[in-house]
């Protein structure tokens, strides 16, 4: 591939509900065909579909229900396929993806989860999804082919939580990938990849916006579009906050921030790829492509103090206390490598004499939905310190620009959110952000009254 045309590819990512029937897929085509640079495809499961092969994964011994569960999958599949019309070999294809399917539930119920099988089954989401959308194009006139996505995206072996390989995906990318770009629209699979071993391997939820922004890395793309159902990025939720407007455009450590702390819009992996290949990203809807949407970028315009507010749920608070901490060095070492072994990531922390708190990064978490403190982890800690978890906790964020550098900022928050009870408060670590940490059911009325005093 000419790297004057490498420079000008596009990589367009579809997510779940764009991709959810015969009618969404028709949208996805009608964007890539309207656009002849958008030469990588990347989608997700259909909406549903990831669910109830999560369900699957986890050994449904009770017969019925995991037929119920099978079925529902086969069907909406099916669904994508009758409007089709396919070929025998897509229904060659089909049929060999469900009985695969069918056959790894059955091991998983009967002889046990292995984290192995439970990766294996999940892909199937996206495999069906890549094939009915390459054969759509193709079907429209369109030179379109689907791209196994274990070809190129490397991982190590942590299964339900990959981690990526960006220098052998880079090299296997130039291999297997580029030189298909110049004669096809290539449509592969988010979420997945393999290990050295050619496993099937996941890359947690979400993971699909990271598998494309993977593949605009190595492609050094022009631009990476991660389409949706929304308009773009709001200034808040618009369920929670009915005033949030969209934002036109956003600096990448903006859009971390957000994505980091609940935006949903994003996978919060997803833009370091982008990032460090310098590949701005566009955000738009699939139902409405015509719409401005968001544009992330190293650099914006205007910078204003207050860019947005997130709100990130379901958070758990652990409290490790222990009067060793007490003129000791060494403590904060060993919690935080018990916690490393465990593949659980700090989010916000603070600390007293003997005590320290801190919240844990969801974000990351597996793709079957494995929970983070378990057991093991709460017995490992056992002998070093006493352990209080808390949960049904809110995280919520202001984000913009030297927040941690402009006086009014925390006392004008303190003040909007005084009636509250706060769990925990965090700022000076990043410029861009303030976060606070209160109970659940208290975020939606304190999000309305940051935004209606800081973004109104």
């Amino acid at each position: 591939m000419q790297k004057n045309l490498e420079s000008s590819v596009i990589v367009a990512k579809f997510g779940g509900t764009s991709v959810a029937d015969y009618s969404a897929l028709q949208r996805c085509a009608d964007i890539i065909q309207n656009n002849p640079a958008i030469r990588l495809v990347v989608v997700s499961a259909a909406a549903g579909v990831t669910n109830r092969l999560v369900a699957l994964s986890k050994g449904v011994e009770n017969e019925k229900e995991r037929l119920q569960l099978l079925s529902e999958v086969m069907d909406i599949q099916h669904q994508i396929s009758q409007h089709l019309s396919p070929t025998p070999e897509l229904n060659s294809q089909l049929r060999d993806y469900l009985v695969r399917m069918a056959l790894l539930s059955n091991q998983l119920a009967e002889q046990g989860v292995e984290a192995a099988k439970q990766d294996e089954l999940l892909a199937f989401g996206e495999r069906c999804s890549s094939m009915f959308l390459a054969e759509l194009l193709r079907q429209r006139g369109h030179t379109a082919r689907d791209f196994n996505a274990c070809l190129a995206i490397r991982t190590d072996s942590h299964f339900g939580a990959a981690e990526a390989r960006p220098v052998r995906i880079s090299m296997l990318v130039r291999e297997h990938l580029t030189p298909l770009l110049e004669n096809y629209c290539v449509v592969t699979q988010g979420f997945i990849g393999a290990d050295a071993a050619d496993r099937v391997t996941t890359l947690g939820r979400g993971g699909s916006d990271l598998s494309a922004a993977l593949f605009a890395e190595a492609l050094r793309a022009h631009t990476l579009q991660i389409w949706t159902d929304v308009d773009g990025i709001y200034t808040c939720d618009p369920r929670q906050v009915p005033t949030a407007r969209p934002i036109p455009e956003i600096t990448f450590a903006e859009a971390a921030e957000m994505a980091t702390f609940g935006a949903k819009i994003l996978h919060p992996a997803t833009l370091l790829p982008a990032q460090r290949a310098k590949v701005p990203v566009f955000i738009g809807c699939t139902r409405e492509p015509e719409k401005a949407g968001t544009w992330v970028r190293n650099t914006t315009q205007k910078r204003p103090m207050c860019r947005a507010l997130s709100v990130r749920k379901g958070q758990v608070l652990l409290t490790a206390r222990s009067l060793n901490m007490l003129h000791a060095r060494g403590f904060l070492a060993e919690l935080f490598a018990i916690l490393a072994r465990h593949r659980i990531s700090v989010d916000l922390i603070t600390t007293s004499e003997v005590s320290v708190a801190l919240t844990l990064d969801t974000t990351g978490s597996q793709s079957t939905g494995k929970a983070l403190v378990s057991e093991a982890l709460l017995a490992e800690l056992a002998p070093l310190c006493d352990v209080k978890v808390e949960d049904g906790l809110a995280l919520i964020a202001l984000i913009g620009h030297q927040l941690s550098e402009t006086p009014e900022v925390a006392g004008r928050v303190f003040q909007v959110i005084a009636p509250r009870n706060i769990r925990m408060i965090s700022q000076g670590a990043s410029p861009n952000n303030l976060c606070v940490l209160v109970q659940e059911t208290d975020a939606a009325e304190i999000l309305q009254a940051l935004h209606s005093n800081f973004l109104d």
